[in-house]
């Protein structure tokens, strides 16, 4: 299995809008996401994110906040914990919270999924955006599934 981890951050006139050029930020904002819940393979690699044809499906995990209040701090996150028989990804967003602990929170949780499985964690990784609203803002990240071997999607033609 091969996934790529992004986040990005942006404004815009509405939330949709600051959503959407997050989205962009992030390099995933022309495809089609499909949420998917937090589980990886054993032999899960991360890799750069490639270029994705628009319009496709992508399966993704995604955390993301938006506000349209001056001056709100937004954060969100993605952590990956991956052992040897399977790997887990959970996504965590707030406002006005120390990145810190959102951080910290993040890594308490996947440690907790893969606990619970029996599974020791090898590699544990974090991804994590912050911003200041300015007007409307919003940030994401996202965990993106890029194992088209095991479907018959293409990403490029």
């Amino acid at each position: 299995m091969k996934i790529a981890i992004v986040s990005g951050k942006a404004e815009g006139p509405t939330k949709l809008n600051s959503f959407d050029n997050a989205l962009l930020d992030a390099g995933i904002g022309n495809v089609n996401l499909i949420k998917v819940s937090s589980m990886l393979d054993k032999n899960t690699k991360i890799e750069k994110l490639p270029e994705l044809k628009p319009g496709r499906m992508i399966n993704c995990v995604l955390s993301c906040v938006s506000s349209d209040k001056k001056g709100d701090f937004i954060s969100a996150a993605v952590a990956i914990a991956i052992g040897e028989n399977l790997g887990c990804v959970v996504e965590n967003s707030k406002i006005n919270e120390n990145p810190e602990d959102v951080r910290n929170e993040s890594i308490e949780m996947v440690k907790y999924m893969m606990e619970v499985r029996g599974e020791p964690v090898q590699e544990l990784i974090v991804e994590e955006i912050n911003h200041t609203v300015e007007k409307i803002g919003t940030v994401v990240a996202s965990v993106i599934y890029l194992d088209w071997k095991l479907s018959s999607w293409k990403f490029l033609d």
